[in-house]
């Protein structure tokens, strides 16, 4: 073999990056957890004063703490020994409420990664591997993930670039959050327009249930209900407005899923589409972000989808065509792309 060894050290670099940033995954996963990049934010910190203010043990915590600051996580003062973190990295990593949160996506690639001999297995056979199969840090991570996008952009931004919703909704109407999980959009819908109608739906019934706890304890149960559905099933129509975020291109039929959707809508009514932020070609999606969402979809999306009855997947990049093909074929005849974040894409349909 002709090997370059400038472009064989170019991918080892690489090579280091990627698994350095592998095993970091658990670190940072072990410091939301132990409360150790919280304690930090307040001030700088030797090593034994943070396992001491989160009770925890100083040598574990050293070598935690070097490897975050290797990685650009952490802040070291070699002059005091001191690490700490900068405005940055706190409003980054310390809060879960806020628009960025990285440790959820973190515990979500973690639990993702749990079922490896599953895939694997997967790849050879051409079987999916369902949602309900999977770890429950999935499920949390892909709530702790997903919900700062949707708290950031949801209420201010991507329901008020839809025709006249917005004003229907502060009025009063009947919504269905189809595949809602946790239910963390359903509930931030709820509250913010208190005199509208929400039900959501999700074939996973341990995350029905989280959902169902999680409108009792914001004490929102009496306008908010939670059914045990898929996509292809869920009922209680006509909806003036159906949402799905990030869940259209897990379904295994999702042809059935939009008929279902126009046949529950009302004719006046809308759908709103959250999907992946993805390009039209494979080659326009070669970036870190459609790195990310190829890598959660070989795990995730794809298997999830071939799991279920259809047996057809679009895939976490599947782009803007796609998913307008699969509207007008369910019957929508208006279809636009009206918002846009690095993560997401909503497009507004209608009958």
């Amino acid at each position: 073999m002709a090997v370059n060894e400038d472009r064989l050290m170019d991918f080892l670099h690489k090579f280091v990056g990627d698994l350095g940033a592998t095993m970091a995954a658990g670190g940072v996963v072990v410091g939301d957890r132990l409360g150790l990049y919280r304690a930090l934010a307040d001030r700088p910190l030797l090593p034994e004063q943070l396992a001491e203010r989160t009770g925890t043990t100083p040598r574990y915590v050293e070598e935690w703490l070097r490897g975050q600051a290797a990685g650009g996580y952490v802040m070291y003062d070699a002059a005091t020994g001191e690490y700490s973190l900068t405005e940055e990295q706190a409003f980054a990593l310390t809060d879960p409420d806020g628009p960025v949160f990285m440790p959820g996506a973190f515990q979500l690639a973690l639990g993702a990664l749990k079922a490896e001999p599953e895939i694997t297995k997967a790849f050879r056979t051409g079987e999916g591997v369902g949602w309900h199969q999977h770890d429950a840090d999935v499920f949390a991570g892909c709530e702790r993930f997903f919900r700062p996008g949707y708290s950031a952009n949801l209420v201010s931004a991507w329901l008020p670039a839809l025709d006249g919703v917005e004003a229907r909704l502060r009025a009063g109407i009947r919504v269905a959050d189809v595949g809602c999980g946790h239910g963390a959009s359903t509930t931030l819908m709820a509250q913010e327009y208190p005199e509208s109608v929400f039900i959501g739906s999700d074939y996973h019934g341990d995350s029905v249930e989280q959902a169902r706890k999680r409108a009792s304890d914001l004490g929102i149960e009496g306008r908010v209900r939670f059914q045990l559905a898929s996509a292809q099933t869920f009922d209680g129509g006509p909806y003036d407005l159906v949402t799905t975020f990030d869940a259209l291109h897990d379904m295994g039929d999702p042809l059935a899923a939009a008929r279902r959707v126009r046949e529950q809508l009302a004719e006046d009514g809308t759908w709103m589409i959250v999907e992946p932020a993805a390009g039209a070609s494979v080659s326009e999606n070669m970036n870190p972000v459609g790195r990310v969402y190829y890598a959660f979809s070989a795990f995730l999306c794809v298997p999830n989808a071939l799991s279920q009855e259809g047996g057809y997947s679009l895939g976490a990049q599947a782009g803007e065509e796609p998913v307008r093909r699969l509207a007008t074929d369910a019957g929508f005849s208006r279809f636009a792309r009206v918002a846009e974040t690095p993560f997401n894409i909503v497009y507004e349909v209608r009958p």
